[in-house]
């Protein structure tokens, strides 16, 4: 009863979220400078050819009309079309108009919905790869609280903290990709196009993961009831992935889905280095584009994956330790 009582209310939060969301994106997005119609039609058309496709377009409404108008449709599941990307593909820009008021263009959600897998895998390797390096460092330094393993995983967190995200990528292409061609570089034409970015996000997140499992396992080590384990003569083995891990496992979860929530909305610039086709590329490039219905689209994408991966590590926080309040 509990759990159900929690799910209703995050729930209901998450919904609140969404739309908030929604509306500070869509307003801001009709506030700043620039006007989407004219980069569809071309710099040279006409003024009186713009107001017309603006018209067409509802986008010379009140904003309040524009957002209920959205709102409406987005209730109904529809995230509405993107103003420069057709259905046969490509981006239609200038020379290349196609009306956007007209049913060839691609679907937000079609777009989305193709794009997300994607990021979703570049996101979950990353975290594996995360995981794979900081679990064995953070146990040990974890462990080793006044020792070397503890000095070293200091060294590799502020190592991998200092080292920009974009210049390790452009590092890994030029030698990994062009020098030594052991592995793929741009676009995607298979798994292993994920392992360079993926790596990449992963030495970004690393060091939180680090941080975080050496800090809570080393407090734990020192608490009474570790103590009393090893009165009662269990194995330090016993003890360490019996008992501390899963108390220190509470904190950790909570990271873990922090950093995931951060790579799926965060992974824009690795995304565009690689030409990576996902969610991030897809908003560089509706943003240079102005296509708002896709922006928004993505917003409110990100903003429910963020709410069910907030949910879901609160059901596991709760089941590993029932003391942690839901």
């Amino acid at each position: 009863m509990l759990i159900v009582e929690f799910l209703i209310k995050r729930i209901a939060q998450g919904l609140l979220i969404v739309a908030l969301t929604s509306l500070i994106i869509f307003t801001l997005l009709r506030v700043v400078p620039g006007d989407p119609v004219r980069l569809i039609v071309g710099g040279m058309a006409p003024d009186n050819v713009v107001e017309e496709v603006a018209t067409k377009m509802g986008l010379r409404d009140p904003i309040i009309v524009q957002y209920g108008r959205y709102m409406m449709g987005l209730a109904k599941g529809d995230l509405g079309q993107s103003y420069i990307r057709p259905r046969s593909g490509g981006v239609a820009a200038g020379g290349q108009y196609v009306d956007p008021t007209k049913a060839e263009m691609a679907p937000v959600a079609d777009l989305i919905l193709e794009r997300l897998p994607l990021t979703l895998q570049l996101a979950g390797v990353a975290l594996v790869f995360a995981l794979l390096i900081s679990f064995p460092i953070g146990l040990a330094g974890g462990l080793n609280q006044h020792g070397w393993p503890n000095a070293l995983a200091f060294g590799v967190q502020s190592l991998f903290v200092s080292i920009p995200n974009f210049w390790l990528a452009i590092v890994l292409i030029l030698f990994l990709s062009v020098k030594l061609d052991w592995l793929p570089a741009l676009g995607y034409k298979g798994f292993s196009y994920v392992l360079l970015p993926a790596f990449v996000l992963a030495v970004e997140i690393s060091p939180f993961i680090i941080r975080t499992l050496t800090t809570s396992l080393g407090e734990v080590m020192q608490a009474p009831f570790i103590d009393e384990a090893r009165v009662r003569g269990l194995s330090r083995r016993r003890i360490v992935y019996s008992h501390a891990l899963r108390n220190a496992s509470v904190p950790l979860v909570n990271l873990l889905g922090i950093q995931l929530s951060t790579l799926i909305g965060g992974v824009l610039v690795i995304e565009y280095i690689f030409d990576y086709p996902g969610l991030g590329n897809l908003t560089v490039v509706s943003v240079l584009g102005r296509d708002f219905p896709v922006i928004e689209g993505i917003a409110i994408t990100t903003s429910a994956v963020f709410v069910f991966i907030n949910i879901l590590v609160d059901l596991v926080a709760y089941l590993i330790d029932p003391r942690v309040e839901i």
